[in-house]
């Protein structure tokens, strides 16, 4: 969970907006966690996806996937039990994945996030 709500907040202090951190356990075999967040522009999201990737090396996370990086609408880094939704907005309000996934809780991100 570490991993995730320091992700989320990687994102946030990137000015990604709306970031929101879905628990998935038990739910679905999927992931342990959604980190879902909106960027304002492809160069914004490649740098979270970046910083997000640097840190995980840092604390021994490995990404095992990314998926839309060169066109930047909707970013999907894969760390098995985080997965990260980097969405432009319109790509976020489309896909809803906060209403497709309904039932998962929200994890409060901002609450005890570590280095």
């Amino acid at each position: 969970m570490e991993f995730a709500k320091k992700t989320a907040a990687l994102a946030h202090d990137n000015h990604a907006e709306d970031v929101v951190i879905l628990d998935l356990r038990g739910i679905s075999p999927i992931a342990d966690f959604f980190v879902i967040a909106t960027g304002t522009s492809d160069r914004q999201m490649r740098a979270i996806v970046d910083q997000i990737d640097q840190y995980g090396k840092r604390v021994d996370q490995q990404r095992y996937g990314l998926s839309g990086y060169e066109t930047a609408t909707w970013i999907l880094a894969d760390y098995v039990d985080v997965v990260i939704h980097l969405f432009d907005a319109d790509r976020r309000q489309y896909y809803d994945l906060e209403l497709l996934w309904g039932d998962a809780p929200r994890i409060d991100w901002r609450q005890s996030v570590s280095a």
